[in-house]
């Protein structure tokens, strides 16, 4: 996008109210314009060829065809960064491994608190969305899987921090791992309760345990503990183990949970036991963390411009100093590998 020009969107959705909450609300933004709006993904195609607009709201139900389908069929031919307004469902991902960038969750019409936070989660997500990358992944890219060593250090700890983009980067990187992989802990910018979905989604598709965490749960060998959407995590070292601690808290960076804090409770609590990686995400969360965790001695990974969906927080990562290599997202497990031998 050009600087200076607003932001063409294209509102989706079958519901007349949501149709005019959404266009109203971040119309209200001067940067930003709707160009038009549309009921059904059928629509919506011809809209997009009459308007050419440089992002796209889409619900997820739809009469027709669904939310996840659209995108599916539409990335191919007509690549465009889509935002995914859905109620609360693990369907967000499906709408994400399909092609769409980011989401936000439905808000309750009746309350106009949460319509005010919905509209402007919406505008500032619409404005990252014209800056990211649609990204073609071409199969097989990152279907390499890593045999463990037998001799895997338990008291090694991987620290892993994202936001935009970042619960497929995450997949792609978790899902090459093995089932010994040393204990990792995850900060990804994500609202309350799709956590938990996102880590039970990761569960039940890679080789190593996933669970969103709590306070006094052990980063053990071959698990993976998330932060909860709605509070900080860090980590502390007792009694010769790792454990994370959960807490509320202000934002830090403009986000709770902050990779900033994670990343510096494993610079302090690991020292040189740790891997520090920083993926893909708007803003400069985790930056000074991850220089942090290098100063101490930690090895450190930026994913690259390249692989990124929006090359905000490894960009910053990698112009302070943090990052002691960057890869792209399908050369990192390999790249964590070879620097815990």
């Amino acid at each position: 996008m050009q600087p200076g020009k607003k932001v063409r969107v294209l509102v989706v959705d079958d519901s007349i109210i949501f149709r005019e909450v959404i266009s109203r609300g971040i119309s209200s933004d001067p940067k930003i314009e709707v160009v038009a709006t549309a009921n059904d993904p059928f629509d919506a195609r011809d809209k997009i060829i009459q308007y050419e607009p440089d992002v796209m709201t889409c619900d997820v139900e739809m009469p027709k065809m669904n939310g996840i389908e659209f995108i599916r069929r539409l990335m191919p031919q007509y690549p465009l960064p889509v935002i995914v307004v859905s109620a609360v469902s693990s369907a967000v991902f499906d709408a994400m491994n399909a092609g769409a960038i980011d989401f936000v969750t439905k808000p309750d019409v009746k309350s106009v608190v949460k319509v005010e936070n919905f509209i402007n989660e919406m505008i500032v997500k619409v404005k990252i969305a014209a800056m990211a990358k649609i990204l073609h992944m071409k199969p097989g890219a990152s279907s390499q899987k890593i045999t463990g060593s037998e001799n895997a250090d338990e008291n090694r700890i991987i620290a892993i921090g994202a936001s935009t983009g970042g619960t497929e980067a995450i997949h792609n990187v978790l899902k090459q791992l093995p089932a010994n992989a040393p204990g990792i802990v995850v900060v990804q910018h994500i609202p309350p309760d799709f956590s938990r979905m996102f880590a039970e989604r990761l569960n039940s598709t890679i080789a190593l345990n996933v669970k969103e965490a709590r306070t006094g749960d052990c980063i053990e060998q071959g698990h993976v503990l998330v932060a909860p959407g709605d509070k900080h995590m860090r980590i502390k070292r007792i009694g010769g183990k790792y454990r994370v601690e959960c807490f509320e808290g202000e934002k830090v960076n403009g986000h709770c949970p902050s990779v900033d804090v994670l990343f510096e409770s494993v610079a302090k609590e690991a020292g040189n036991r740790a891997i520090g990686v920083i993926l893909t995400g708007m803003g400069y969360d985790g930056a000074k963390g991850l220089l942090s965790m290098r100063r101490k001695g930690a090895r450190t990974i930026g994913q690259d411009e390249a692989s990124s969906v929006v090359y905000g927080m490894p960009k910053v990562a990698f112009n302070i100093g943090a990052v002691e290599k960057q890869v792209a997202f399908q050369q990192i497990p390999l790249l964590i590998y070879s620097m815990l031998t």
